[in-house]
């Protein structure tokens, strides 16, 4: 297999990466055929995975500006992934110039592509370290020297968790970024679950065994489960909720939406 000059030396790319199947939802070019045929293999199952994708999307630039509106010019965005158009740092950027980016990944080829794109971009970074070791985020001198923890910053964690299984404590490691952000700041969440999905629980099942089988395990969890990444937040209007449906934009009525666009949760708390 040829390795494209964008791929970073030192990666196995035989095996198929959670954050390129992402980009190849969303229409990207950073992925490699072995991801493509993972995520054609789990739409055989879940064909309208791509919609699902852009309604994350979409609700996460609504929720950047969203915190811009708050007043919150600081964002820390965890398992960022490959960075594809309308990404944090463009959305923030375009409204306030002056607005801080800190990306976290562990995957080495969103880290290399991250560092390209954020070439010359004094106000974001790209660090590589991993959700599940929280102290390797607070601890990295990228992320502390841009990002200031006495002021309110914006926690992203869109559509990361669940692919933290419950014996990596996802919980746990939620909870230490949340005890270092100061009061007013902001959390940020997307997760699938099997509401919403317009399909049997086997069926969408069958998409959940191709990530097991490419060793990225794909956690549904319930509403109720998801509601407790948030203990310490208060939940912001309207709650947890169908992607779509948190604070719309005009042009989007929910109604009109692709039914797989209402396949994962979203919502945003504000820590006390």
């Amino acid at each position: 297999m040829e390795r494209p000059a964008w791929a970073p030396q030192g990666i196995d790319i035989s095996v198929p990466s959670v954050s390129r199947m992402y980009d190849f939802y969303l229409g990207g070019s950073h992925n490699f055929e072995v991801d493509r045929e993972a995520a054609r293999k789990a739409m055989e199952f879940m064909p309208g995975l791509p919609k699902a994708m852009q309604a994350n999307r979409a609700f996460m630039r609504r929720a950047v500006r969203y915190a811009l509106g708050e007043g919150i010019d600081q964002f820390l965005d965890i398992g960022s992934g490959i960075p594809t158009f309308g990404n944090v740092h463009e959305v923030a950027q375009g409204i306030d110039p002056a607005a801080k980016v800190a990306y976290v990944d562990h995957d080495p080829v969103a880290v290399a592509h991250s560092q390209a794109v954020l070439e010359g971009n004094d106000g974001a970074v790209i660090a590589a370290a991993d959700l599940r070791r929280p102290a390797e985020i607070l601890e990295h001198p990228e992320v502390g020297q841009l990002l200031d923890f006495d002021r309110p910053v914006a926690l992203l964690l869109v559509a990361v968790l669940h692919f933290i299984e419950d014996a990596d404590d996802p919980r746990s490691a939620v909870a230490a970024l949340r005890d270092l952000l100061a009061p007013g700041s902001l959390l940020v969440v997307t997760h699938a679950a099997y509401e919403g999905i317009p399909l049997t629980r086997e069926e969408a099942g069958g998409t959940v065994g191709v990530y097991r089988n490419i060793r990225n395990p794909l956690v549904m969890r319930t509403r109720e489960e998801i509601s407790r990444f948030f203990d310490g937040y208060e939940l912001v209007e309207p709650g947890l909720v169908a992607m779509p449906e948190w604070r719309p934009d005009n042009s989007t009525a929910p109604d009109n939406e692709d039914p797989y666009a209402f396949s994962g949760i979203a919502g945003v708390g504000r820590k006390a």
